[in-house]
């Protein structure tokens, strides 16, 4: 697909193995070919593909990728190659100071989702810098299902964001009407739980707060939202976007408690507004959000108008 996705950065892209070990050579091929063709140079980070336990190599290897696609003064985007796990044990590690004066400076912009949220909130919450919510370079830009197909959509709005300050998008949407405005947080729904308690969460007031999450079952995603209730992060916030909630697997057992009865239960114990539908998460068509940015979220009739908007 053409495109420029890159305006005021260095026109080099990194694809960063920060979490898990990505098995399929092929999709990353397919990704750097993505970016290759819109007249990027890509680096890989790291460059072999070492593997070390579950992880696209060790701590220090992954800390040193990290580090590499930070000092190339050549490299505008840093992308996530793929998720799985691994940020949660480099946060101690990392240098949040010397990325956000990077990012603030123009000079760089960081973008994944899923386990990639564990640095995103961590760079908010040392440092005030954005971050992007969206695509990952294998996951996404390696094509989904057996054809490879990259979708349209994601591409879209990942370019909006990437090319301009402000992205206005529509979409169906379950829950009440509501018009908020605020700062835009969240991501992957354990990740932000596990945030909780340490100096990586955010503490945001009259937030616009966005999660989503995949293979959680509905009992846990609860669990999960209730633990995000009982800790006072939900009442701080202006309204809560759900996105998708990918593989789900109710059993017999569970009795028709599945993830609508989630909600509703939610809607009776908070007093946020809560909304589905967001088109974000472990899904072919997804948004690109700026984390850290702001929102205006107002919904009436089952159509949702989020207007974003991140700094120059």
């Amino acid at each position: 697909m053409s495109g420029a996705p890159l305006q005021h950065l260095p026109s080099g892209v990194g694809l960063l193995g920060i979490a898990g070990y990505e098995a399929d050579t092929a999709r990353v091929q397919r990704a750097v070919q993505f970016f290759e063709q819109r007249g990027h140079a890509v680096t890989l980070a790291p460059a072999d593909s070492a593997r070390h336990l579950r992880f696209a190599g060790t701590d220090a290897v992954r800390l040193a990728a990290l580090q590499q696609l930070l000092d190339d003064p050549n490299i505008g985007l840093i992308m996530a190659l793929r998720g799985g796990y691994g940020m949660s044990r480099l946060l101690e590690q990392i240098d949040f100071a010397a990325i956000g004066a990077a990012v603030k400076a123009g000079r760089k912009r960081f973008v994944g989702h899923s386990d990639f949220t564990a640095f995103q909130l961590a760079l908010l919450a040392r440092t005030g810098a954005v971050s992007f919510a969206g695509p990952m370079a294998s996951y996404d830009f390696g094509g989904h299902g057996s054809q490879h197909q990259l979708s349209s959509y994601t591409v879209e709005h990942f370019d909006a964001l990437m090319n301009g300050c402000e992205h206005v998008v529509e979409f169906a949407a379950a829950g009440p009407a509501l018009q908020a405005e605020g700062q835009l947080w969240g991501g992957n729904l354990a990740l932000v739980c596990s945030l909780l308690g340490t100096p990586w969460m955010p503490q945001i007031r009259g937030g616009i707060l966005f999660l989503e999450d995949i293979g959680e079952q509905p009992y846990r995603i609860e669990r999960m939202l209730l633990q995000l209730h009982h800790s006072g992060v939900l009442a701080q916030q202006q309204a809560v976007l759900l996105g998708d909630f990918a593989q789900q697997q109710p059993s017999a057992y569970d009795n028709g408690y599945d993830f609508a009865a989630v909600v509703d239960y939610l809607r009776q114990r908070v007093s946020v507004p809560i909304l589905t539908g967001l088109p974000f998460g472990h899904c072919p068509d997804k948004l690109t959000l700026p984390v850290g940015g702001q929102a205006r979220v107002t919904h009436a009739a089952g159509r949702c108008r989020l207007e974003l908007s991140r700094p120059a």
